[in-house]
């Protein structure tokens, strides 16, 4: 079971877990009926630390019922986009129909998941309209859990929630596909609102503004703001030694390349070159893991770079 809300009362006050940030103020679940609306302490400014949706954190609470943000517990991961930490899973809600999901978005946020050994679980919606056979065979391939579902008809609404349960999960896609909706399908009562597909760019409006966590089934679910390819510019970059790793169906075949620090992109004597050449890795994977790994080699790392 996923421990959702823990209170700790005591003369530090009491521990909970931000579930939304909005306008200067985080909103703490202490396992009351409404979350605490809280303001961060000066201290955390000083420190450049930002508390995040997901932090468990410690708060006391005021004589007027808000409270104040005392101090961050230690994370499990965390991530710049969407502004979230402690996440068990990452649900890539991805999509055949209009608009169409570029592989490439699925790949890169699977690989930062991958990297802050988060759980990665691939959905496609609007399996009414085209389930996308083609791609979800591609990720199950490599190793990923795939499920296809509607939000239209309800088909395979039971097995996501069966894979959600228990766990603290971010549901990411490009705008769209039907995050919302597949929501508001899973806990029936949610009243997000829902946006439609441009006709002229073939591509969702943005209806989430930002990002909060969502009590559904036994479960936390984080609805974030969709993007676009240009969007995924902002994210971390992952280093280039260590982006290999980020693609579980390389494992395999890392260790038997030729030569040792092998980049895997057109080295002679390379494992994983010929393991795509005998299609046992796919070749739109193989694809997305150069685009990332040319981004990479121009980007100077600093720091400890995961921020876990």
């Amino acid at each position: 079971m996923c421990c959702i809300a823990v209170i700790r009362c005591n003369s530090n006050g009491m521990t909970g877990q931000i579930i939304k940030a909005l306008s200067g103020f985080y909103y703490v679940d202490v396992g009351e009926r409404e979350p605490v609306p809280c303001r961060g302490r000066g201290k955390l400014r000083h420190q450049r630390i930002t508390p995040l949706v997901g932090d468990r954190v410690e708060i006391t609470r005021q004589s007027d019922g808000a409270g104040m943000v005392d101090a961050i517990l230690p994370r499990k991961n965390q991530f710049r986009r969407p502004m979230v930490a402690n996440i068990d899973q990452m649900v890539i809600i991805a999509s055949g129909a209009v608009p169409v999901t570029d592989p490439f978005l699925i790949d890169r946020m699977a690989a930062m998941a991958e990297w802050k050994e988060c759980e990665v679980l691939v959905c496609f919606n609007k399996c009414d309209l085209d389930r996308a056979e083609g791609l979800a065979q591609v990720y199950r391939n490599a190793g990923f859990p795939t499920l296809q579902v509607s939000a239209e008809t309800g088909d395979g609404m039971q097995e996501l929630l069966m894979a959600i349960n228990g766990k603290v999960s971010a549901f990411m896609g490009n705008s769209g596909v039907g995050k919302s909706s597949i929501l508001n399908v899973l806990q029936p009562g949610f009243t997000l609102r829902v946006g439609g597909v441009s006709e002229k760019l073939g591509r969702g409006r943005h209806t989430t503004r930002h990002v909060e966590l969502f009590h559904v089934g036994g479960g936390l679910v984080a609805d974030t703001p969709g993007f676009s390819s240009f969007d995924l510019e902002d994210t971390e970059p992952i280093p280039k030694e260590e982006l290999a790793s980020a693609f579980r169906e390389f494992g395999p075949y890392t260790g038997l390349c030729r030569f040792q620090g092998c980049a895997h992109v057109k080295e002679q004597g390379c494992a994983v070159l010929k393991a795509l050449a005998e299609s046992r890795i796919a070749p739109s994977r193989h694809q997305s893991y150069i685009r990332l790994y040319e981004q990479a080699r121009g980007i100077r790392q600093w720091g400890p770079g995961k921020g876990k």
